[in-house]
Order: C-alpha cells, then structure tokens, then sequence
C-alpha cells in the first residue's frame, strides 16, 4: 500500500502558497517546510511495558526561510491561522526585523549568502509501505512484544530480562516556494531485542535489531533476531580482556558500518569545510583508502530508515560516491553550504525538526561489496579477531582519529576461529590509515538503521549505514 500523504499539510497548502506570496514582496527569496509526521513507540521488559503515541520524530509545524541582502533568516511555528495568513506574515516579518536590529546592535559580521535557485518542480511521493503506524493495533503489539520477552527468558538458563523495543514513524513533508511544490509521506520502523544475563554475580547485554523503510509488519522478523541476540550476550558474559594491540581484524557487515559512518561521516559533512573544521577538504582528489574502498553516501543509495526522495531544503536524493577505488571524490552538502563552496547541494540538508536549523547531514553511507568470501578472509588471518556487534563510535573531523566501541572479538589463529571471545574492544586509529589496511572485502552487504546520529550534542537525525565483511589492521584496546 502507499503510505497516504497528510491531509492536514494538504489542507493548508494553500495557505502556505499565500504566505510565500505575501513575504515574496519583500525578500528575494522565500520557502516554507510544513511537516507532518504521526507514529508510535513501545518497549516492553519483564519488569515493565511503556507505550506512546510518539517517537523522537514525531512532529507538526512549519519554518519559514527568507533571504534579503544575503542574510538567510529563519522563522518556525506550529498554529496556523489559515483565515489570517496576513496577519502572520506580517508577525514573521516584524519577529526578523528583530532579529537585523539585534545584529546591528552587536555589530555581528553578516556572512553574505546567494540566492537559492528556485527551478520549477513538482514532486509528489507517496512511498510503499506494508502498515501504518496510525492503523496499528498497539495493545495487540504489546502482547507480541511480551511473547518475544518470555521467550528470551524462557530459552536461556540465565537470561534474567529481555527488552524488546518497537517503533514507527510516519513522516510527511510538504516543501513550497514561488516555483516549487514538493511532498512526500513514508514509513520507517526500527526494532530491537536486547537479552540481559548474569552470572557469577556479572551481568551483561547484547542486542540485535530490524530495521527499514517499512510499517509495523517489520516487527514479525524480532523473534527471527532472538537466537542471535542471546548468543552474543552469552559469549560477552564469558569474554576475557583484549591484551593491546595492533591486529589483522574482519569486521562484520555491522562493524563495517560503523567505520564508514565514523571515519566518513562528519569529516566530509561540507557544512564543516565551511568552517575549516575538517580535514578532508584538503583530500578531495587524494588516497583515503585502498583500491578496494569505494563508498556511497546518499538517501538513494539504499532503501532504509534515512530513504527520502527529497530534504529538508527542498534537494532532491542523490547517491553520492565519497570515495572510488581509495580515492576521495567529494564530501555531501546542504544547500547553503554549496552556495558558499561555489558546488552542488546532494540532498543531505536535514533538520531535526522544524524547529532545527538545517545542516549537511549524513543519510545512508555505504561501503560497497568485494570479491571475496567470508571463509577466505578468516583462512587468511595468521593471528587477529572477527568483530562482532556495534556499540559507538565517535571521530575527530578535523584530525581524522576515529574511536569505535565494538561489543566483542573472536579470536582467530592460524586462519581459523579458536572459540574465544574477548570484550569489549576499542578500536582507534587515523582514518586514511584504517581504510589503507583494508585488503579483502566479501561479497555480500548489510545496511543497518536502528540508530540516530547527533551533531555535537544535538541535532538527532535518523541515519543508516553498512557494508561487507572488511579485512584490516586495526589498533584494538
């Protein structure tokens, strides 16, 4: 089924055009991003259940964009009289008027911006889906997600809880200017087991999850993940410490993703080249990697959590390739940054809500597939680990050190797996020579989307990220 547009954002779109109309007469340019985005989330424990008709994503509203003299400007509401749309426009441009005394009185340096292009466009995308989050039957949800609990409980002798977790958004998205009419609707869903043990007075947790850019149905795949979740959290339970070091490492399609997100994520995000905060605009054209690294970074790349056919800025979704054969191309760009950087925007303009501002943010970043077998690249270890299961990560965009936080290791010698596991892992390193060490990549691919990525220490969007299985050296501790 199509995952229905908002009739509210439908109903006050004509509103919208007036007021863009009306602020037309006195800024050179206007747009306004109406949202409209309904769902649900639910976590369920043997101690406890919680329910809501929310998720972190959940919103109405609107934000208004103008421009004048080369100073961008920015005006967000939620109530929308649309039978006194003059009085409205006449309040956003007393509140901006402010805003420019204010500036004067601070003696603030204006970094003057061009015009945003405004080409005819009209996109109306009502995208697949198997369910609504609004049409599900929650109290029948709880009770599934309880059975996967007990089950957990069940099944394992000293499993002590399990959390199950479940959400769904329904996201709605009208972008209008003079010359644009842009809206999408789509469902994204994200869930997750999370098995806790204990023993010898210790306890632990792993997880597994679901994850894409489809209704509620996603969850019936939770109980598939169980098996995996409890044994991850058994053999964390029973690890050693890692002894420090450096290691011939794989890193699992999971792992493989984190490294992408970490050693290109922020470090490329253009809006920072802006600002001479990142150190890959002087790599553009430069090795990064080994022939073997090619990435994409983009909402068309796959189709997951952070899949939309346009952003926040009105961009339509690209797929960018980041990286070709070791070799950076271009980082991602919003729309006001690429108009600074005299370039292109790729879709990547993203706000937390319509009460964020827009920076260039990260959608699906995606190493691809090589030519190898999982059994081939364990066969080639002499001493190293498999890593398995991501916790964190975090990087230094303007240095290219990069930290990931893995769940665990398995240890392998002489070109096979010996059983032991050691956790947890952290695994640091200078980026371009983490991707440099990269010598075999598999065939198959995972992309994951049960997380959100802030920037600093805010700013929460939903992003996706995967690849292969990678073989490398890395420094591990």
């Amino acid at each position: 089924m199509k995952a229905a547009f908002s009739g509210y954002l439908n109903s006050i779109a004509p509103a919208v055009k007036e007021l863009i109309r009306l602020l037309g007469d006195h800024y050179d340019y206007v747009s306004v991003l109406s949202t409209d985005s309904v769902g649900f989330s639910a976590m369920i424990s043997q101690r406890a259940k919680s329910v809501s008709n929310s998720t972190m994503f959940t919103e109405r509203g609107n934000v208004v964009r103008v421009q004048k003299n080369g100073l961008y400007s920015e005006y967000a509401f939620n109530g929308f009289d649309t039978g006194n749309v003059s009085a409205l426009a006449e309040e956003i441009r007393e509140a901006l008027n402010a805003q420019l005394d204010l500036l004067a009185q601070t003696g603030a340096e204006i970094y003057a911006t061009d015009v945003l292009p405004d080409e005819p466009a009209q996109v109306f995308a009502e995208m697949e889906t198997g369910t609504m989050p609004e049409d599900t039957d929650l109290q029948k949800l709880v009770e599934e997600l309880s059975a996967i609990s007990d089950e957990a409980v069940h099944s394992c002798e000293i499993a002590v809880d399990c959390m199950v977790r479940g959400q769904s958004t329904h996201v709605s998205k009208m972008f209008l200017t003079k010359n644009r009419d842009m809206r999408q609707s789509y469902v994204y869903s994200e869930g997750m087991v999370a098995p806790i043990v204990m023993k010898g007075g210790k306890n632990e947790m792993s997880y597994a999850s679901v994850s894409g850019r489809r209704g509620p149905e996603l969850f019936a795949g939770l109980r598939d993940k169980l098996a995996e979740a409890i044994r991850a959290a058994e053999e964390v339970i029973d690890a050693e410490p890692i002894v420090p070091g450096e290691y011939e490492i794989i890193t699992s399609p999971e792992v493989s993703g984190l490294i992408a997100h970490e050693a290109f994520g922020h470090g490329v995000e253009m809006d920072m080249f802006v600002k001479n905060r990142a150190l890959g605009k002087e790599y553009i054209g430069k090795r990064v990697g080994s022939d073997l690294v090619t990435m994409h970074e983009g909402a068309l790349c796959a189709e997951e959590v952070a899949s939309y056919a346009f952003d926040d800025e009105g961009t339509p979704a690209g797929d960018t390739v980041e990286i070709r054969n070791g070799i950076l191309q271009t980082g991602v760009c919003d729309a006001l940054s690429a108009l600074r950087l005299g370039t292109k925007p790729t879709g990547n303009g993203k706000r937390q809500s319509f009460e964020n501002k827009v920076y260039t943010r990260m959608t699906n970043t995606v190493f691809d597939s090589g030519t190898d077998t999982l059994d081939d690249m364990i066969a080639s270890v002499k001493y190293g680990y498999l890593l398995e299961g991501m916790k964190s990560g975090m990087e230094d965009p303007k240095h290219w050190g990069i930290q990931c936080i893995v769940e665990r290791g398995l240890e392998i010698r002489d070109g096979k797996l010996t059983g032991k596991v050691v956790a947890p892992i952290v695994m640091t390193g200078y980026v371009p020579d983490l991707l440099g060490s990269i010598s075999m990549a598999s065939t198959d691919r995972e992309v994951f989307g049960s997380g959100a990525c802030g920037k600093g220490h805010k700013e929460w969007v939903k992003v996706s990220d995967g690849g292969p299985y990678l073989k490398a050296k890395a420094r591990l501790g």
